[in-house]
């Protein structure tokens, strides 16, 4: 760990996407000094959105990349600091935070996780290239974009299935592939998404999503016999499993999917941490309630340093 500490902030944040943002925001705003450190600078899994149009407010849909900048312009506007740069360690001396970056050292007596979690990839030709252009990896954002179209899941698990039961609300024509032949989801899941209509191709992965500017089909394959099949559609919604982003505080108490789990006030186990958005345990992954936690944590550190003060 560095010795020299060059800049003492409130309260730090670790993760530029709506969580941080929106924690930093009402920070500020709050009167505390307040610092985001990422990466990428400001952005995360929003960016991938071509048309945000179920944040409550925000109508007609913008892109998710108009939606992050404003939100950035907005948190350094009310005076927090934006610093892109990738945090190395996060250590604790005495009541106080020491993170370490690869320019500098940063302290604070509050910080928050908002590292967010990302989609375990197909890693199949045409996935990232259609990512925003039929492909998805969430149902709620983007499946009314495909109402009375042809839509395939990819998955087996109680996500998969769940996601499978709503889009068949939006559409009859609705298939899931699934390596296996049986599903790995609780048992009345599947027979309410069997009942909904939902179409199962088992012993099956998908080998290419298809199309130029849109996606158009997607090649599968039977792991048993090896034949291949083109599936027309005009969606392919991928849930396969997330990954919270959780190696800087790996010791912190996490639940079964390997989320840290909080209170209702965002704290974690350790006085001063917090977590907030897509790395946070919770039932419900939205940018609506990552901004909700961004804004949860930002209030309670606020009146933690107004109380120290």
């Amino acid at each position: 760990m560095a010795d020299t500490v060059n800049e003492r902030f409130d309260y730090i944040i670790v993760g530029g996407g709506v969580a941080g943002l929106a924690s930093a925001q009402y920070a500020a705003r709050g009167g505390i000094s307040a610092l985001v450190l990422d990466l990428a600078g400001a952005g995360g899994q929003v960016m991938q959105i071509a048309d945000l149009e179920n944040y409550p407010g925000v109508f007609p849909a913008v892109d998710g990349t108009s939606f992050i900048m404003t939100m950035q312009k907005q948190a350094e506007t009310f005076g927090a600091k934006i610093v892109q740069a990738q945090v190395l360690s996060i250590d604790k001396k005495g009541e106080d935070f020491i993170i370490t970056t690869k320019k500098a050292v940063y302290q604070a007596p509050c910080i928050c996780i908002a590292t967010g979690a990302i989609h375990r990839n197909l890693e199949v030709k045409g996935e990232k290239e259609l990512t925003g252009r039929g492909v998805s990896y969430c149902a709620t954002c983007d499946g009314p974009f495909f109402r009375n179209k042809k839509i395939v899941v990819v998955g087996g698990g109680d996500s998969a299935c769940s996601e499978a039961i709503y889009l068949s609300t939006l559409s009859k024509d609705v298939s899931i592939i699934h390596r296996r032949d049986t599903f790995r989801a609780q048992q009345a899941v599947i027979d309410k998404m069997l009942a909904a209509g939902v179409n199962p191709v088992y012993d099956s992965v998908v080998e290419s999503i298809n199309g130029e500017m849109k996606v158009e089909s997607v090649t599968v394959k039977n792991v048993k016999t090896g034949e291949k099949t083109d599936i027309a559609t005009d969606a392919v919604f991928i849930f396969t499993g997330m990954l919270p982003q959780t190696d800087l505080v790996d010791m912190l108490e996490k639940d079964a999917g390997g989320y840290i789990v909080t209170n209702e006030n965002m704290e974690t186990a350790v006085p001063g941490l917090f977590a907030a958005g897509d790395v946070r345990s919770k039932s419900f992954r939205q940018i609506v309630t990552a901004t909700s936690d961004g804004a949860i944590a930002a209030h309670t550190v606020c009146e933690r340093i107004r109380n120290a003060k």
